[in-house]
């Protein structure tokens, strides 16, 4: 599965409810009863979506050894579409109006007539999605870590993710928030006993001539705390290049951090628009300077962490904190899928652990009265001014 071998992708959930102590027999059985197919829904066109065992598009063969470890539930989802493409909708309409518009001497159609000519497309339409032709299959990755009380979604896009945590939180009677970098910030501000900073935070403008810096992307009403992400990456960015590599950590350990492989900035103001950069180390190229500059801000950047002796690379969204193209090293063996699947929960663990503490060294600072002397640096440093010697971050 995707979590235990290959590849990592995934947005990650808080899981309030339902109680029990471990997964069981009960779990299992949910999964089974919920399982792609077996619930059916009102239209053939409505898309249909249920779990599946793991291994392939099929595997309904669900069981405790498979779908269970270290405390964790591992299952697929399966997303069915069935959907009429729009282009033989407006064709099937257009034969259906055809002859009534010769019928009529003026060359218009009633209302009647145009809501019979619709009902027959439709009707057309529910009569070919039965036969299947136009049947779509998509599925990811879903791992329930108990022990953490998350619920962690392959997929890249925003529909299979909210028709896979709908399905969730039917079949297990749970209910799921969405940790993006926000609610992220939020959770590490309550346990840091600093909620009444959090509250007092807006975005910060680090280009002295700009009016304001809130983001065009976000909804400022619903997007929270969201753009601390954009702020930390751009924060991270100065922080390897002006001081150190090397973080330390609340938890005493430390991290060397480097942004490598994919870098994706964007205007906040919607005037020029977003820009990929790919390269080894796309933050050292002039052009992401050069956008820095310009007022644009880092929403995806590669990343590459090494922490306690282990390795994680992985390619970060700044407002959501999904994690995409994530690769984990757990063993010396060339073949990766033969690691123990205990010791790649744990790595997992170790790469969530990894982020977060880091992102907490952000909130930390960003939170504190350091942080006005952050921003002036940092200013001074998107002008291409001289700035200090490198240090540590402690």
């Amino acid at each position: 599965m995707g979590f235990l071998s290959g590849t990592i992708a995934f947005e990650r959930f808080r899981v309030e409810g339902p109680s029990f102590k471990k997964f069981g027999p009960k779990q299992i059985e949910i999964l089974n009863r919920f399982a792609i197919g077996k619930i059916e829904g009102i239209s053939p066109e409505e898309a249909q979506v249920g779990f599946l065992a793991g291994q392939h598009l099929f595997d309904q063969d669900f069981d405790l050894e498979k779908n269970v470890v270290s405390d964790s539930l591992y299952c697929g989802v399966r997303i069915d579409t069935n959907k009429v493409p729009s282009a033989l909708r407006r064709a099937w309409l257009a034969i259906e109006l055809a002859p009534l518009l010769a019928e009529n001497p003026h060359g218009k159609l009633s209302k009647a007539q145009r809501q019979e000519a619709q009902q027959a497309v439709q009707a057309r339409c529910e009569e070919e999605a039965k036969s299947g032709k136009f049947k779509r299959m998509q599925q990811f990755q879903a791992w329930w870590d108990h022990r953490e009380a998350m619920l962690y979604l392959g997929s890249s896009s925003r529909a299979a993710v909210e028709l896979g945590g709908d399905l969730f939180e039917r079949a297990f009677e749970m209910k799921l928030e969405h940790m993006g970098a926000g609610k992220l910030a939020h959770r590490w501000a309550t346990d840091a006993k600093k909620l009444a900073q959090l509250e007092e935070v807006e975005p910060t403008v680090f280009h002295a001539d700009e009016p304001g810096a809130h983001a065009a992307w976000l909804n400022r009403e619903g997007a929270g705390f969201d753009f601390l992400g954009n702020e930390f990456l751009l924060w991270l960015w100065w922080s390897l290049e002006t001081e150190t590599d090397v973080i330390a950590l609340a938890d005493k350990s430390e991290v060397i951090v480097m942004l490598n492989r994919t870098l994706t900035l964007e205007c906040p103001r919607a005037d020029s628009g977003k820009e990929t950069i790919t390269s080894e180390a796309p933050v050292r190229l002039p052009e992401a300077h050069q956008a820095l500059k310009y007022g644009k801000l880092p929403r995806k950047s590669g990343m590459l962490l090494v922490r306690n002796g282990l390795q994680y690379e992985f390619v970060l969204q700044a407002e959501s904190f999904a994690v995409s193209g994530g690769k984990i090293k757990v063993s010396d063996a060339d073949d990766e899928s033969e690691a123990d699947e205990n010791a790649r929960v744990d790595a997992l663990r170790g790469l969530i652990e990894t982020l977060d503490l880091l992102y907490g060294k952000f909130c930390e600072r960003r939170l504190s009265k350091v942080w006005q002397g952050d921003v002036k640096q940092i200013r001074r440093w998107l002008n291409q001014e001289k700035v200090k010697d490198k240090k540590s971050v402690a």
